[in-house]
């Protein structure tokens, strides 16, 4: 037992846990998986390494190993309608960089969603490998609706020509319309790529449009709202399965984390059953109304709304920086992240907005109609961001409310 060997780390996991349970957990790429899954991540399979994949290792003792990826595999196929599955990326980004590296040469031209419009830095952010090894070309949302305008997109895009056209979110709220992005990859004779690390449980139940049947490569993050353990994947059509396969291991990984590929396992079986379809509708549902109870309160969220689990609320009526909020909102037990709005005037590290998400708060077993409560809460705050009492009372509230929510499940 950790508690008898290493007294001093024991506690600080007691205590974080604790941190856990006594606070709404906001941020959208944060969830709460059960304790299958955290069995699988701490069990014997973390002891062996499996460098190749199944049938093709590079090392002995085999053969259960292979089983459990073929496993997940089966699973991951079965739930999204994929072709082929790769399940042995270490989390979205690797994902993301062997997905480019399967079909992209250092150079060719790309696009993807910006930054500030809800992308990803993986999606062609100049910081990030991929601005630095592609041409990489932004995709910026409606500067009046703050939503994706197509016909722009395929005008850039016949310009730009891309190799690439990779679509994903961190950010962005409203659904995509992947039928339309693939016409128009095929009109300027593209790839077409979409990251759904935020989307994948969503996508998983039906709660939010499948980009599989319409895309040539799918990735995503295995621990959002897909709820598995800290890790990624992906998909692709059966002839890109030796280029994503080679792309993974050996052009960016050695060996996977078998005990990450056997909790992912539990993950996608749990992600097939009618409980898990039930709950991903409820983030929908619950996001929707945080999202109504925090306009009527005078907030403005960015787009007008959202059809996923994530919103980017517009903090300038309150005239409060979104990372004075998230520290405030902190202290108040309402965990969260500040979030750059579509053409922020704001710096990054002190942007016009916070993002807030509803897959913790609907694991635990809230519903739309405890969202009105959320946004009392967090609204408080913001109109008295230095008032340490409200602060205080705040958190006591907050504590006290979760009590009757477990946090382990």
């Amino acid at each position: 037992m950790i508690s008898e060997f290493d007294e001093t780390l024991s506690e600080l996991i007691k205590a974080e846990e604790a941190r856990q349970a006594r606070v709404l957990r906001m941020i959208p790429s944060e969830n709460i998986v059960s304790d299958n899954v955290l069995e699988a991540l701490g069990s014997v399979l973390t002891n062996k390494y499996s460098e190749g994949y199944p049938g093709k290792r590079y090392y002995q003792g085999q053969a259960v190993l292979d089983q459990i990826e073929r496993l997940a595999q089966e699973r991951a196929r079965a739930l999204f309608g994929a072709e082929h599955a790769n399940v042995q990326s270490y989390s979205g980004s690797p994902a993301n960089m062997a997905a480019y590296m399967a079909v992209c040469q250092p150079g060719d031209p790309i696009v993807g969603l910006g930054l500030n419009s809800g992308g990803h830095l993986t999606h062609g952010r100049n910081v990030n490998f991929s601005g630095k090894l592609y041409d990489a070309h932004a995709i910026e949302v409606n500067p009046e609706t703050e939503l994706l305008d197509y016909d722009a997109i395929e005008k850039m895009c016949l310009e730009v020509r891309p190799k690439v056209m990779f679509i994903g979110t961190t950010s962005y709220s409203r659904a995509f319309d992947f039928e339309r992005i693939r016409a128009i990859a095929d009109a300027c004779g593209a790839l077409m790529i979409v990251d759904i690390a935020h989307v994948a449980g969503l996508v998983a139940a039906g709660a939010y449009p499948n980009p599989v049947p319409y895309a040539d490569i799918v990735t995503m993050t295995t621990h959002k709202t897909l709820r598995g353990p800290r890790g990624g994947m992906i998909l692709c059509r059966e002839k890109l399965a030796r280029d994503i396969d080679r792309a993974v291991f050996p052009g960016i990984q050695g060996g996977p984390h078998m005990n990450q590929v056997a909790a992912l396992a539990v993950a996608l079986k749990e992600a097939a059953s009618e409980g898990f379809k039930r709950y991903a509708f409820r983030i929908v549902d619950n996001a929707r109304a945080l999202a109504k109870a925090l306009v009527d309160r005078g907030l403005r969220i960015v787009s007008g709304g959202t059809d996923c689990h994530l919103m980017v609320v517009d903090l300038r009526a309150k005239a409060v920086d979104g990372k004075t909020a998230a520290i405030a909102l902190e202290k108040a037990g309402i965990v969260c992240n500040f979030n750059a709005i579509p053409y922020d005037p704001n710096p990054p590290r002190h942007p016009s907005g916070i993002r807030l998400g509803t897959p913790c708060l609907t694991t635990r077993g809230l519903v739309p109609s405890d969202m009105t409560r959320v946004a009392d809460w967090i609204v408080g705050v913001l109109d008295e961001p230095d008032n340490q009492a409200r602060i205080e009372r705040t958190a006591c509230e907050v504590a006290e409310f979760l009590e009757k929510f477990p946090y382990r499940h």
